[in-house]
């Protein structure tokens, strides 16, 4: 950063004394709270927050310095205003897959395709487009995600929101829209799940997996070959007694 560009050392100290009053008007709220989602604790709260975030960026511009104060994101939820007693609740899900392995997500696909009559028209599994349409409507969600690897793909951030609402929605009122109104005061929980979470890596299964890796793709042909064996196994999993895929119980 220029110099030109840098706070001054007075507006370093102004940012500290901000810091000093948010902290005493956070006190002072809690204090007089009149119960744990008292309105003015989380007011004051943010306004800390703010007030702690603005000094920690001047201290570092204009000194190279950092506080030892965590600053919560702006993803943190506010508190929970929604009914103590729901009638019904609503379950958002995100999951996102990075597309590993084409080549095995499409030899799955062809597999769905070929024992499947009612399956889209021939050459849908052709595309990594279609061959996703396939497998996800003809698996479960929940299928995919524990069998991913399977299917070529590998995993992300995925994340699981519950809300709570006062009654159930009408048969097709947001299915145009189903993500656009989420209230984040009637989240009842949410559960994470990233790679920015893991604190510690096995080096040694890292190395394990490039070695692996490395032996892979020697004899093409041949990993074909295991690949079809290895597919071939995870359909007849999927076989009814009939020998026909076997189908979702929901329409989709």
């Amino acid at each position: 950063m220029s110099d030109a560009a840098q706070p001054t050392a007075a507006e370093v100290r102004a940012a500290a004394e901000a810091v000093k009053t948010a902290l005493d008007r956070h006190l002072a709220a809690v204090e007089r709270r009149s119960g744990e989602e008292d309105p003015a604790v989380y007011d004051a709260f943010n306004e800390l927050a703010a007030a702690a975030e603005a000094y920690d960026e001047l201290l570092y511009d204009r000194y190279d310095e950092v506080t030892p104060f965590e600053i919560p994101g702006e993803d943190t939820l506010p508190p929970y205003t929604g009914p103590e007693e729901p009638s019904a609740l609503s379950v958002l899900i995100r999951r996102d897959y990075a597309v590993a392995e084409p080549q095995r997500l499409m030899a799955q696909a062809r597999r769905v395709e070929a024992a499947d009559e009612d399956a889209p028209g021939a050459g849908a599994s052709g595309t990594v487009h279609g061959a996703l349409g396939l497998l996800f409507g003809e698996f479960e969600p929940d299928e995919i995600a524990s069998r991913h690897k399977e299917f070529g793909l590998e995993e992300g951030d995925s994340t699981l929101w519950v809300t709570a609402a006062d009654e159930s929605a009408e048969p097709g009122e947001w299915l145009e829209a189903p993500f656009e109104e989420v209230d984040p005061e009637r989240v009842v929980c949410r559960f994470d799940v990233s790679a920015v979470f893991d604190e510690e890596f096995d080096d040694g299964d890292e190395e394990e997996e490039e070695e692996e890796d490395e032996g892979e793709g020697e004899d093409g042909e041949a990993d074909l070959a295991d690949l079809d064996e290895d597919l071939d196994t995870d359909l007849d999993r999927d076989l009814d007694e009939d020998g026909e895929p076997a189908r979702l119980e929901a329409d989709r």
